[in-house]
């Protein structure tokens, strides 16, 4: 019988991938608010557009119940998924945006000294 506490360490096919204890998105320094919301939406919106169309070939009887409620209601439900999504660290295209946002602006290379994102 194999040893499970040492699964992990030896990294066997199916096994759960080790948790990195590093933060998934580090923090951004001195970030105004207005930013990083406008890069989020942004990202939520990109996202939203993209899982569009795999909802568009399920039936709408299946899902919720079907006819035009649905119908009506699907696109919503698809951009709180992409707000989700967005929120829970998305892909990365919001930390690129606020990147330019602020490179933008003129304050880029103090945050790309604060994140090591040079360039």
């Amino acid at each position: 019988m194999p040893d499970h506490a040492n699964i992990r360490q030896i990294g066997l096919p199916g096994a759960p991938l080790p948790l990195s204890t590093a933060p998934r998105n580090p923090p951004q320094p001195t970030v105004p608010d207005e930013i990083r919301r406008a890069a989020e939406e942004f990202e939520a919106v990109f996202l939203s557009e993209m899982l569009a169309p795999m909802f568009d070939g399920i039936d709408a009887d299946g899902l919720g119940g079907g006819g035009m409620g649905e119908q009506i209601f699907r696109p919503m439900l698809v951009e709180r998924y992409a707000e989700a999504i967005a929120r829970a660290g998305g892909v990365g295209i919001a930390d690129a945006v606020m990147r330019e946002m602020l490179r933008m602006q003129g304050e880029a290379p103090a945050l790309e000294a604060a994140d090591g994102a040079g360039g």
